[in-house]
């Protein structure tokens, strides 16, 4: 009766109960992906805040605040443009601030919210004093936390052969438009902070090159920045423009 006793204690021991054997919630859990987290501010909110950071950019506006930007938001730029442009809410407001020495202004815009992340996204144009008034075109998004703060920017070029979407998908709601903001782990937990040296980072940096690459450059985004700006080409505005 011993023997048997002992079996059945052994065997309960090593059966998972409904909590161990409950798969879990990858929504639940601090490296959660963009696309867990639902709209908590009024779409006012999310297209107002997304122009407001072509604010930043434009010497006829006079800045009255910065956008509401969280801690570790990060602002990448697909190529031509050089990648990850600047990272932490600090290195934001310092290369927006430098800007003023490459001077442009931002008339046309078209900012929208949207009830799935990025919740805002604009189409903007841009006109530098260095290029002759020449319009820049970009498509750019962000992605926001439940306090509404931005945690990820994101920009392609509006032109042909480098705007992700399409006539028929103008605002990328139809499909994947290849963006980043929805496979960075992080980005979905309700500050929506990114850990590069967590677990969950290092796992999606092994299965997505692109996400490697951002963790490679948030290490150090100032010299990758910099390696890269040595490294473009120099007709690279004028790919990127549509000149």
């Amino acid at each position: 009766m011993g023997d048997a006793w002992g079996f059945l204690l052994l065997l309960a021991a090593c059966t998972p109960t409904s909590d161990t054997a409950r798969p879990v919630d990858p929504c639940d859990h601090d490296g959660a992906l963009a696309g867990c987290l639902e709209p908590t501010q009024t779409p006012e909110h999310y297209a107002s805040m997304s122009s407001m950071y072509f604010d930043t950019m434009d010497y006829s506006v006079e800045l009255e605040a910065w956008p509401p930007y969280s801690e570790r938001v990060a602002r990448w730029e697909w190529p031509p443009w050089l990648k990850l442009t600047a990272y932490t809410k600090e290195n934001i407001e310092a290369t927006d601030t430098l800007l003023t020495l490459y001077p442009s202004i931002v008339p046309e815009r078209t900012c929208q919210a949207f009830d799935t992340q990025p919740f805002g996204r604009c189409y903007v144009v841009f006109y530098y004093d260095a290029h002759k008034g020449q319009g820049c075109p970009i498509y750019e998004e962000f992605s926001f936390n439940d306090a509404g703060e931005i945690t990820w920017i994101e920009a392609w070029s509006d032109v042909d052969g480098l705007r992700p979407t399409s006539d028929d998908d103008p605002w990328g709601e139809q499909g994947d438009i290849g963006r980043l903001a929805t496979r960075i782990p992080g980005l979905g937990n309700p500050e929506g902070l990114i850990d590069l040296e967590s677990s969950w980072m290092q796992d999606a940096a092994q299965a997505d090159a692109d996400v490697a690459d951002f963790v490679y450059r948030a290490s150090d985004w100032q010299a990758t920045w910099l390696e890269e700006y040595a490294n473009a080409p120099d007709d690279y505005w004028d790919v990127g423009c549509g000149w």
